[in-house]
């Protein structure tokens, strides 16, 4: 019986494939790479589901944390005022335009984003106060280090796009193909200002 279950199980796994990673690093001419991201989407898009808990961008210090947050589309975010002043988030960007009015420590407000895009946040209270959501098709991104290493993992077989975004700099764009159990280095260097 053993060896029956353990046949399926791998007939299963071979039918679906196994996943692979997708490691390297990300440089531009800014100290810190942790505000960029990488994701990368397949054609056919995938379909997302977003998280059933909101996800959470605080307001510490006269700054949004953190600040630059991916998500998948259709995914609630929280803005909690964790500080002693008041705070109004508001966005003008076409992706996402809102504007939560003005409220003071303790009170928390959500916006649910349900259109793929670059969100800029701004407080209309203190012009210095910025952030970013960028609102994916794809659950498959991250956050790179601050030295700009990153790691993707659990990536299905195929082959996907697979895009670096980042406020300042123009995004670059590589296509790459993910096979069984593979482990692909793609490195990314960020130049153009947008």
């Amino acid at each position: 019986m053993k060896v029956v279950l353990a046949w399926l199980f791998s007939l299963a796994a071979a039918a679906q494939g196994v996943a692979g990673t997708l490691t390297g690093k990300v440089s531009s001419r800014a100290n810190d790479q942790s505000n960029a991201v990488v994701y990368a989407e397949r054609n056919p898009p995938e379909r997302v589901v977003p998280p059933k808990e909101p996800l959470v961008l605080d307001q510490v210090n006269l700054t949004f944390v953190p600040h630059v947050l991916p998500v998948v589309v259709g995914t609630k975010v929280a803005f909690p005022n964790s500080d002693q002043v008041r705070h109004n988030v508001f966005s003008p960007s076409p992706a996402k335009r809102f504007n939560l009015g003005t409220y003071p420590r303790g009170l928390t407000r959500t916006v649910t984003f349900d259109k793929p895009g670059e969100v800029v946040l701004l407080c209309n209270v203190h012009a210095e106060m910025s952030a970013y959501v960028l609102v994916l098709g794809t659950d498959h991104f991250v956050v790179p280090g601050k030295d700009g290493g990153y790691a993707l993992k659990n990536l299905p077989p195929g082959k996907y796009n697979v895009t670096v975004w980042h406020e300042k700099f123009k995004s670059v764009i590589q296509a790459v193909e993910i096979k069984d159990n593979e482990t692909v280095t793609l490195n990314f260097e960020l130049k153009g200002r947008k």
